[in-house]
């Protein structure tokens, strides 16, 4: 079984790692990572580019974490057919138990997200990982993910502040995972990705607090990149 979760989270790395913002950005004329801040996130598209570009990068990064974290789950009728049963830990009807998948929708989804963040394919520079974990977050706990995109509304709404508003968001994804009485080890999880989107702001952290952060508003993007 623990092939199959390494060859998950391999597959969740390559879909996490196409550079969505690097394309978009190129396909005018733009190279993403001269520009702005030189994040490759949506944010930055928008603040570079405007509106329609920013929202496509947001919609293609969120989707790249959905299918990495569900495309097991997806291919599993196929994956007992071709593959010998036993070899990769299948019960005998060919099926994997509900918290395997459970287990291998991570998988896929912290591959992408280390993907997106660390991209082979542009030298291993990347997002911060927000809208990508969002989308495989919407796939695996969608309550959990629906709770994240409330906060992530009110703190936004309430400080014009991106970044701040993303860290509160994963923040409380382990807070609501463990209110719900779900598994100790996807509390776990929940908490890594969450401290691994704080991470990722770290920069944006201390602008925070040194009072030097920039608010999201018409004219200006601030610099907390998905």
């Amino acid at each position: 079984m623990i092939v199959f979760y390494l060859f998950v989270g391999l597959v969740g790395y390559l879909l996490g790692a196409l550079p969505f913002g690097y394309l978009v950005a190129r396909a005018k004329g733009v190279n993403i990572f001269e520009v702005g801040s030189k994040n490759p996130g949506a944010t930055n598209v928008r603040r570079v580019l405007g509106k329609g570009p920013g929202n496509l990068v947001f919609a293609l990064d969120a989707f790249k974490g959905a299918l990495a974290a569900s495309w097991a789950l997806l291919a599993r009728s196929a994956v007992s057919v071709t593959y010998d049963m036993e070899e990769w830990g299948l019960t005998a009807a060919g099926r994997i138990a509900g918290d395997d998948w459970l287990n291998l929708g991570l998988a896929g989804l912290a591959g992408a997200m280390l993907g997106h963040s660390y991209s082979c394919f542009t030298k291993f520079r990347g997002g911060k990982g927000v809208a990508t974990g969002a989308g495989g977050i919407c796939v695996i706990i969608p309550i959990s993910a629906l709770v994240g995109g409330v906060i992530w509304l009110l703190a936004f709404y309430s400080t014009r502040y991106v970044s701040l508003a993303s860290i509160l968001a994963s923040v409380s994804l382990p807070v609501t995972v463990w209110l719900r009485g779900r598994p100790v080890p996807l509390v776990v999880v929940a908490a890594l990705i969450a401290l691994f989107v704080v991470i990722r702001h770290r920069d944006n952290i201390r602008r925070l607090v040194q009072g030097t952060e920039n608010r999201f508003n018409k004219n200006t993007a601030e610099s907390s990149e998905s």
